[in-house]
């Protein structure tokens, strides 16, 4: 079928022959997705992926608005599409979603041109494993992904921009170009008009939800079970609670957030007017490129930055070195190696970079890489589902040290642990593990960290390594905290 489309319409030369398919792509000047993202930080279910720039890891950053279908996952582990109840699998549901809109408008000029953006809390553990219920569980969504037809994406690199439109839902060509044109003047519009955000004073104090004592009594029991061979590492984690200044948004504080800790896996992510997710996550989870290639970057070993560079460098390489970490970081790459096994094609899998050091604003961490390739049928749904939740916050063998995690630690995690990212209709994905992050839930702002733990963990320093990465969370909100 030969479809007539609006100049504007950016069709991939292998479609020439046959449009049957759209994708509006507008470039438009440059502006900081800080100022852009403003004219939406108050709306119930948004999101901006935001990218630091540093590398190619942080060189993207994506805008998505006003999405056009809404899948939820409520603290009861209720699914729901746009409010509405539903039975079945929420990873399956989803997985249907983006295959309606398949989209074979693949070469735009960013890696995600449209689709899935949202969270996947911790607690969906539950949905795919037999796992108890928290003692306190949680009062915010599992999950909101929104389907979003129209997004901007912002080239940190070459300082570019474009909005970038579908046209779905609509499935007929002509209905979808119109759609597209329409929605894509929309965002360029709300862009152009933004303005940025006057600063807000921000003060509050940090209540701890569990003492030192206690938290190292928690250590010392998985420990235990370590050496009673349950589990080889499990991961322990504290929180912090606060109450929101009355006058104080989620998105200042999002902002403060990013002037503090730079990371390329920033994310505001809005589920409800009441509940808000700001990650500064250093993390990637998984991606997967439009030709089903798979990487994920599990992190495993910490060490603190210092401001004398001699004193940093002599840090960097102690955890090069550290035998310690370099088992707790061996441990998650097997997990991983598995579980990305399960829908990727055998032999393809391998780990072409094991216990680098990367340096982050405020840490050094140990990275490794995990690469495959998806097994053919197999979509990116298929692999979040297989890998859910990631293996470094989780532990191994991962289902027990989730049960070890529900015993010892008192509340649910909620959103933190649990992943944020982007699903494209074109198949591709890329996502982040929600931690370094921020939640705010209601009048509360939640802070949350951990490590993982094994045998040879010391509770008193695995206590202090939390510190280290939590400090700069608490800082956003107190001042005194990284003193």
């Amino acid at each position: 079928m030969t479809v007539i489309a609006p100049r504007t319409a950016f069709f991939p030369p292998n479609l020439e022959q046959d449009r049957d398919d759209v994708l509006i792509v507008r470039e438009v000047p440059w502006r900081d997705p800080l100022v852009a993202f403003t004219p939406f930080a108050e709306d119930p279910v948004a999101a901006l992926l935001h990218g630091d720039g540093a590398d190619e890891l942080g060189r993207w950053s994506y805008l998505a608005a006003s999405p056009f279908t809404t899948l939820t996952v409520d603290a009861e582990l209720n699914t729901l599409i746009d409010g509405n109840p539903v039975t079945g699998d929420a990873f399956h549901l989803l997985d249907e979603l983006l295959s309606r809109y398949r989209s074979i408008a693949t070469t735009g000029p960013a890696p995600f041109c449209g689709g899935a953006v949202g969270f996947f809390g911790y607690e969906l553990g539950r949905l795919l494993e037999d796992l108890p219920t928290p003692r306190q569980g949680a009062t915010s969504p599992a999950m909101v992904v929104g389907l979003y037809d129209v997004v901007a994406a912002f080239d940190h690199v070459d300082r570019r921009a474009w909005v970038i439109a579908t046209g779905f839902p609509e499935t007929d060509i002509d209905c979808r170009a119109a759609r597209a044109h329409q929605r894509a003047q929309w965002l360029i519009e709300q862009i152009k008009g933004a303005s940025p955000a006057a600063p807000n004073k921000i003060e509050a104090r940090w209540s701890a939800d569990r003492t030192c004592e206690d938290i190292e009594r928690a250590i010392e029991d998985t420990i235990e079970y370590i050496n009673a061979g349950d589990v080889f590492q499990a991961n322990m984690t504290q929180r912090y609670t606060a109450e929101k200044p009355a006058d104080v948004t989620a998105w200042d504080l999002f902002r403060r957030l990013r002037q503090t800790v730079s990371s390329p896996f920033g994310a505001y992510i809005a589920g409800t007017s009441e509940f808000q997710i700001l990650s500064a996550s250093p993390e990637r989870f998984l991606q997967v490129t439009r030709d089903g290639n798979v990487e994920t970057r599990p992190i495993k070993g910490t060490r603190p930055r210092h401001t004398d560079p001699a004193v940093d460098a002599a840090l960097a390489r102690e955890l090069k070195h550290s035998a310690k970490d370099q088992a707790e970081n061996l441990m998650i790459v097997d997990l991983m190696r598995n579980d990305i096994s399960r829908v990727c094609d055998s032999g393809s899998v391998s780990v072409p970079q094991h216990c680098a050091v990367e340096t982050f604003a405020r840490v050094h961490h140990l990275v490794s890489v995990v690469t495959g390739q998806l097994d053919q049928g197999k979509t990116a749904v298929d692999l979040l589902r297989a890998c859910f939740p990631g293996g470094s916050v989780t532990g191994a063998p991962k289902v027990r040290a989730m049960e070890i995690i529900h015993e010892l630690e008192p509340v649910a995690r909620g959103p933190y642990c649990g992943a944020i990212g982007w699903i494209g209709f074109d198949g591709a994905m890329d996502s982040s593990i929600v931690i370094r992050n921020l939640t705010v839930d209601g009048g509360r702002v939640i802070a949350q960290a951990g490590g993982g733990i094994v045998a040879d963990s010391i509770p008193a320093l695995e206590y202090e390594e939390a510190m280290v990465k939590i400090r700069p969370l608490l800082s956003v909100l107190d001042s005194t905290a990284l003193a």
